[in-house]
């Protein structure tokens, strides 16, 4: 007969991890343990690399429909922080990085018109992505010297709406300096009633504009953790670079452009290309954080620390738009990679970056609990009103494309050499080209997603990521592999219809 002192409730992950199995975080589960904390009292500060901080654990990827200024922008003011893509030239990523890291508020406005003195503007849908058109010297971001300004109301009232903008454009703006606040540009917009205000830097550049309508709608977004900024008050943000001769050059246009930390993007890290560019990178700049990867096993990981990375990256194959698995029969389950490189990492003092695979907020609470310090979210940011692109209407559905890395279509841009097959003669895709609905923006739903973490962790008895990781390593938090029915059983089912929403 079996006693209860017989059994055992789980296993713990050194257990569960060592049996051969390459699990998903779908495939694995948490046993709850024991609540004795409020929900608000759990703390999601963590380490992005060895000496960046962030309030929120959240990493836009360095893709090229994921992050750029806006995104950058609006996760640095959520806590977390955005990594610029380098599917581009050095000084088009440069410039990213320096519009970021110019803006003090919660958002980037990505579509600002600018036209010449000498243009006419012939269609009001040119105000439809904002309050005004901002007049410049020739009409281009390039040149963003601020002459003049028409709202959609003076260009209502024109007999002639073909009219040359310089007959009736106002001159002398007011304008206020791109270092204020959110706070202190709200206040200025409602104490003297105006509808809109350019803010510009010291140069007289134009940066953004903030309407009346945007301060209320930011004020009706959820509060997330402290912004990531640096000591000079500007947002936190990185970027990625690849391992080719020329990336050596990228880098110093990079660090010259301000930005905080480098992401060396590869999708199999261990290679003697990678080794060699990150000893380059912390060799001439010995203060910049160097984030390495991908990987996906001990020995990769160990590999990459004795080079001298400052962080992890992880995942092979688990994005949704990556087929590496499938094309190069290699990688590993993303909750099986966390754990065993968080386990090699932890003994360096390396935080560990979870890269892919994260679908919803179960995913985040698993990732950051098996070892990880931060996710990295590629499809749960697209689609978003902060990542590039424009909507499309894709069967009655407002989306936005959303393409893989290793896609055919990003590779004639140069992601192929993430893939180390620049130099070769035929490509092989080892990625897709797809559509993400449209999620609003992420300065709404990350501090929804951030509370049901919390809520996880409180389940966990956890009230902080290296309690999570305490207990794990412990043996106190135990696991279980889920079959295909109880992962079934998990979610919602028995149900003729049904509408999901998390908040």
């Amino acid at each position: 007969m079996t006693t209860a002192g017989d059994m055992e409730d789980g296993f713990p992950a050194t257990r569960l991890f060592n049996q051969g199995y390459s699990y998903t975080y779908d495939d694995v589960i948490f046993l709850p343990h024991y609540i004795d904390f409020p929900t608000d009292a759990v703390q999601l500060n963590t380490k992005l690399s060895r000496n960046i901080n962030l309030s929120v654990p959240c990493v836009s990827s360095p893709m090229d429909t994921v992050t750029e200024a806006s995104m950058a922008v609006s996760m640095a003011a959520l806590g977390g922080i955005g990594i610029i893509h380098s599917n581009n030239t050095a000084s088009e990523q440069s410039s990213l990085i320096r519009s970021a890291k110019s803006h003090r508020i919660p958002f980037a406005s990505s579509d600002i018109p600018f036209l010449s003195p000498d243009d006419s503007i012939s269609s009001g849908s040119i105000f439809d992505s904002s309050p005004c058109v901002f007049i410049t010297t020739n009409g281009s971001k390039s040149d963003k010297k601020l002459l003049g300004v028409v709202d959609k109301l003076t260009w209502e009232g024109l007999a002639d709406k073909e009219a040359r903008i310089s007959s009736y454009m106002q001159k002398n703006v007011v304008t206020l300096p791109n270092t204020y606040k959110f706070e202190d540009v709200a206040g200025y917009l409602a104490t003297k009633e105006m509808d809109f205000v350019p803010l510009v830097s010291g140069e007289g550049e134009v940066i953004d504009v903030v309407s009346k309508w945007d301060v209320e709608r930011i004020k009706g977004f959820p509060k997330s953790g402290l912004p990531s900024v640096g000591e000079n008050g500007e947002f936190l943000v990185g970027a990625s670079i690849g391992t080719r001769e020329s990336d050596k050059q990228r880098l110093e246009h990079l660090v010259k452009a301000g930005a905080n930390v480098i992401v060396i993007d590869s999708s199999q890290g261990n290679s003697i290309y990678q080794i060699e560019m990150i000893k380059y990178a912390k060799k001439m700049f010995p203060d910049l954080d160097v984030i390495g990867g991908n990987v996906v096993t001990m020995n990769q990981a160990q590999n990459l620390i004795q080079a001298g990375v400052d962080g992890l990256r992880v995942g092979m194959g688990s994005g949704s738009i990556c087929t590496t698995q499938e094309v190069c029969a290699v990688g590993r389950g993303q909750a099986t990679a966390v754990y065993k490189v968080s386990s090699v990492a932890a003994k360096s003092g390396i935080p560990v970056i979870a890269d892919g695979g994260i679908s919803n907020s179960g995913h985040i609470v698993k990732a950051l609990t098996l070892g990880a310090s931060t996710v990295m979210m590629g499809s749960f940011l697209a689609g978003s009103t902060e990542a590039p692109g424009a909507y499309t209407n894709q069967g009655g559905q407002r989306v936005k494309k959303y393409r893989g890395m290793g896609s055919l279509e990003a590779m004639t841009k140069g992601s192929d050499a993430r893939y180390l097959g620049d130099t070769a003669k035929m490509k092989i895709a080892q990625g897709v080209v797809g559509a993400v609905a449209d999620k609003g923006s992420v300065l709404k739903f990350i501090p929804y997603t951030m509370q049901a973490v919390k809520q996880g962790f409180q389940d966990l008895g956890a009230s902080s990521l290296q309690s999570a990781h305490d207990l794990l390593r412990s043996g106190v938090l135990r696991l279980e592999v889920r079959t295909g029915a109880a992962q079934v059983e998990g979610g919602v089912h028995g149900l003729v219809s049904y509408e999901k929403k998390s908040f």
